[in-house]
């Protein structure tokens, strides 16, 4: 990468390269465990036990077997049931797994394991939402995404649109020095001093059938952790007559990063301090500002154009204040957000929707996310990803979290324009300054506006859906695809509440 710099005549000191689409995103990642030569450190929210988890898990044992030291940093919430079984990895050779926040109680399954912290819901609610991938603290990957079958367009049923961003060169020292704050913090606690290898191997699933693995598979997700998917991940590994896994095309194993377009731009890392998620964090908040504070003040500089794509959008008074005076000033403000149909948890869709009317009333642009869609969407700009492969229609939910202004700044992280990423959960991201990068990025987004969202708006005082371009849909004036027990549920919650649970 040093010598792609020399070669741009560039004094920049990090170059980028978007990851639009969900292959990528998989075969990106395993290049750099297959080329690390001395250390890898991975830092996630979640990652799902599923088979194409443990084709990066065989891939890193691999690594590790070559002598490169890995390190694995992973928020305890969603470590339950079938997806404890990552944790074995803390007893591989070279490989030190670490759970940040862990929280008492059985991890049988996930409803079981939030029943049983009840009790302490103010410390359940905290969790380490940040996502980083960093080989020989030379090049990282950061952007929204956690590990698993449904970021990587391999799910049955419905598959996550998400947009990530490598990182060379300072940029990817950042983060990782970033990693390692978090990786000595008090809150890591060694996966050896909470569970033997034996009480790991003893929560693998039963077979088929048996009444523990029904539970595990009927229980509905619940969103008590950082609004994400938190849930199990079961599906048939066979492969289909056209050699294809679950939902989606076979993943290559790598790709050839150098022939990715990589730009040479002035970059700065947005990132919250390990001690948001500590016991006293309420008292750490007033002295310290958070990645989504940043944000907020960079967004509030906009000249004429603000994108926003957020899953869960939860504005605010503090923003809500920010997008009147934006659009007093003429600024032009898109959002793109979940549908209540597309979006993983509806109970974040309760938040956004006490602000719909006001925003479009404001004159936001508001766009909702289609859930069902023609062919597995891997990501934006790419409907079946870079084989040119896809498959019998498929459910999206939007991942993604982006924010273009001006059409010369880009963010890229792991933070919801919401209560919880700004109060609660820990976050980091990217923010570029280069006009490129930033109208690539717009490039892969508006078309998802015109033909994989709805338009709202506010037509005689009332909500209407505007069908998507080429969708063949009708208008229509309720939430769009959703189901009666969703839009009871949307009526029942939304008045009671708080925002910073949803």
């Amino acid at each position: 990468m040093q010598a792609q710099a020399a070669k741009a005549g560039t004094r920049n000191d990090s170059g980028f390269a978007l990851i639009g689409n969900a292959e990528l995103a998989f075969t990106s990642r395993m290049t750099l465990i297959k080329l690390a030569q001395k250390t890898l450190d991975i830092q996630y929210y979640a990652i799902f036990s599923d088979e194409t988890t443990e084709r990066m898990f065989d891939a890193l044992r691999e690594a590790a077997g070559r002598g490169v030291r890995i390190r694995i940093l992973l928020d305890d919430f969603n470590t339950s049931g079938k997806n404890a079984q990552v944790l074995k990895l803390a007893y591989e050779k070279n490989i030190e797994l670490r759970l940040f926040n862990p929280l008492p109680g059985g991890r049988g399954s996930m409803v079981l394991r939030i029943l049983s912290n009840l009790k302490d819901v103010e410390r359940m609610q905290r969790r380490m939402h940040n996502k980083i991938f960093v080989a020989d603290n030379a090049i990282a990957i950061t952007g929204g995404r956690n590990l698993g079958e449904t970021y990587f367009g391999q799910g049955d049923g419905t598959n996550f649109v998400d947009i990530d961003v490598l990182a060379a060169g300072r940029m990817a020292r950042d983060l990782s020095r970033s990693f390692d704050q978090y990786w000595n913090n008090r809150l890591a606690y060694p996966v050896q001093s909470l569970m033997t290898a034996k009480e790991i191997e003893l929560l693998k699933p039963k077979a088929a059938g048996t009444s523990a693995n029904i539970l595990e598979q009927t229980t509905a997700p619940m969103q008590m952790g950082a609004g994400e998917a938190s849930q199990t991940h079961t599906k048939s590994v066979a492969s289909s007559p056209d050699g294809t896994r679950g939902n989606g095309p076979s993943l290559p194993d790598t790709t050839d990063l150098s022939r990715l377009a990589w730009t040479w731009a002035p970059s700065v890392l947005l990132v919250d301090q390990p001690s948001k998620i500590a016991a006293d964090a309420d008292a750490v908040e007033e002295a310290q500002e958070t990645a989504v504070d940043g944000l907020l003040q960079l967004m509030a500089q906009a000249k004429t154009d603000l994108l926003i794509v957020s899953p869960y959008f939860v504005p605010g008074e503090r923003m809500m204040g920010q997008f009147s005076e934006m659009r007093r000033r003429g600024v032009r403000v898109r959002v793109m957000t979940n549908s209540l149909a597309s979006n993983d948890a509806p109970a974040a869709h309760v938040g956004y929707a006490r602000y719909r009317e006001a925003l479009l009333a404001m004159g936001i642009e508001l766009y909702e996310m289609r859930a069902e869609q023609q062919s597995t969407v891997r990501g934006f700009g790419s409907a079946a990803g870079s084989t040119g492969k896809s498959t019998n229609s498929s459910r999206a939910s939007l991942h993604a979290k982006v924010v273009i202004m001006d059409g010369r700044l880009l963010v890229v992280g792991s933070m919801n324009l919401d209560l919880r990423s700004q109060l609660q959960n820990s976050e980091v991201a990217v923010i570029i300054r280069n006009r490129a990068l930033a109208q690539e990025a717009t490039r892969m987004i508006e078309p998802a506006l015109a033909t994989g969202a709805y338009r709202v708006q506010l037509v005689d005082g009332k909500l209407l859906w505007r069908a998507p371009q080429g969708s063949n849909l009708k208008d229509t004036t309720s939430e769009p695809d959703a189901s009666v027990p969703l839009i009871l549920l949307l009526k029942l919650v939304g008045p009671l509440a708080p925002e910073e649970m949803l």
